[in-house]
C-alpha cells in the first residue's frame, strides 16, 4: 500500500513540474545562464568589523521588462523582444546582487553582509536601482546600467553615483550570456573600489 502511495505522489509531482514546464511556454533549456565573478578568488577568508564598517549589500529594484529569467533585447525606443535559447538561473536583481557581494567580498577588506544579516550591523547599505540588464540591438552590444545609493548606519551621509558598462555581442546566446557577464563584473568591480575608498 505505502509503495502504491508514493508511486502516486510521484507521479502527481512529475506531472505537476511537466505542466509546469508546459505553461511556461514549452521545453526546459538544455542550460541555464548566471554570472559568475571574475576577481580573483582569495580563498579562505576571516574577517571582523567594528560597528558600522560592514557593508550590507541590497537586492536592487529593476524594471518589470528585466525582471524575469529571459534575457532582453531592446529593438527600439518602445519594443522590448527577449534573446532566442538564453535563459539565466535567476533574476538579473538578484543575480547581480550576488555577484557584487561576491567582488566586494574578493576585492576589499570588508565584511560582507547579506540583507538577511543585517540585524547584526547594516553598517554601509548599498542600494539601487538595475536600469538596464541586456542586450541593445541597434548598438550591438549589451548594456548594465546601474543607479547604486551608498547609505552610512542611521542615514547620516547618503551618497549617488550611476555605473554602467558596454561589451560587443552580435545578439546570440552564445555572445550575449558572455557579454553580460563580463560588462556586470566591470560594473561590479567599479561598485567594489566605490565603497573601499
Amino acid at each position: 500500500m505505502m509503495n502504491v502511495m508514493r508511486l502516486a505522489v510521484a507521479t502527481a509531482l512529475l506531472a505537476a513540474t511537466g505542466g509546469c514546464a508546459l505553461l511556461g511556454g514549452g521545453k526546459t533549456p538544455a542550460s541555464l545562464a548566471t554570472l559568475s565573478a571574475t576577481a580573483p578568488d582569495p580563498g579562505p577568508i576571516s574577517r571582523s568589523a567594528n560597528a558600522g564598517e560592514s557593508v550590507t549589500i541590497e537586492v536592487p529594484v529593476i524594471a518589470k521588462e528585466i525582471r524575469t529569467t529571459r534575457v532582453a533585447a531592446q529593438v527600439g525606443s518602445t519594443t522590448v523582444a527577449y534573446i532566442k535559447d538564453l535563459t539565466l538561473v535567476d533574476t538579473p536583481d538578484r543575480l547581480f546582487k550576488d555577484l557584487v557581494a561576491e567582488t566586494v567580498l574578493r576585492t576589499t577588506n570588508r565584511v560582507v553582509l547579506d540583507s538577511d544579516q543585517s540585524t547584526l550591523d547594516p553598517g554601509l547599505v548599498v542600494s539601487g536601482r538595475l536600469t538596464d540588464f541586456g542586450y541593445e540591438s541597434g548598438q550591438g552590444n549589451v548594456l548594465v546600467r546601474y543607479d547604486a545609493a551608498l547609505a552610512t548606519k542611521g542615514g547620516t551621509r547618503v551618497e549617488t553615483r550611476r555605473f554602467e558598462a558596454r561589451v560587443p555581442a552580435d545578439g546570440t546566446a552564445a555572445t550575449v550570456g558572455p557579454a553580460l557577464n563580463q560588462a556586470a563584473n566591470q560594473v561590479a568591480v567599479e561598485v567594489a573600489q566605490w565603497i573601499a575608498r
